[in-house]
């Protein structure tokens, strides 16, 4: 974990980066369960400040035939209804996700409440692997940082590099709207 790769728009806690970097790497390794299953190839889950998970789960786009059901959505979905509530703000709750959020998940995150979020592979990465289309996202740290969102990302990207291309290369779709 080398501090200067990681990309923020918030201090830097070394402690909390290496908790992040432990999640998203376990994340990932999971993420190839996942994948074999028939979901994917993205991860997220939701902790709270005493690193409780509260949610987990993987994007299910194909299976659950939806356009919206990103891993993020489906885990801010998944923490909404544990701690039944639209508002997320008052649990205080970080988001850990396999790969930079795509513009969606980015209004997802803000309108949830969440206050933190950590990534593992950045957008641009991820298109170059897989052709996916993260959508058009100018000043997003600084848009999050406005509204008191921290993010941290670029954790553990090689792992993330690795999952991906497992994705591509075993034929799974990549999954985008025709135009």
């Amino acid at each position: 974990m080398t501090i200067s790769n990681i990309l923020s728009n918030a201090p830097i806690d070394p402690q909390k980066l290496q908790r992040a970097t432990r999640i998203i790497t376990a994340l990932q390794e999971e993420l190839k369960k996942y994948i074999a299953q028939g979901s994917g190839p993205f991860l997220a889950a939701i902790y709270d400040e005493q690193g409780t998970c509260i949610s987990k789960t993987a994007n299910s786009v194909i299976s659950g035939g939806c356009s919206h059901n990103h891993a993020e959505m489906n885990a801010i979905k998944q923490a909404e209804e544990k701690l039944k509530t639209f508002d997320l703000a008052p649990h205080r709750l970080s988001l850990y996700v396999t790969a930079e959020p795509c513009l969606m998940c980015l209004g997802g995150i803000m309108w949830s409440g969440i206050q933190t979020v950590y990534y593992g592979l950045p957008s641009k990465r991820v298109e170059e692997i897989t052709g996916f289309d993260e959508g058009f996202k100018p000043n997003w740290l600084s848009e999050f940082h406005k509204r008191g969102i921290s993010v941290y990302g670029n954790i553990a990207p090689q792992i993330g590099e690795e999952v991906l291309a497992m994705y591509v290369k075993n034929g799974h779709t990549i999954y985008k709207p025709a135009r």
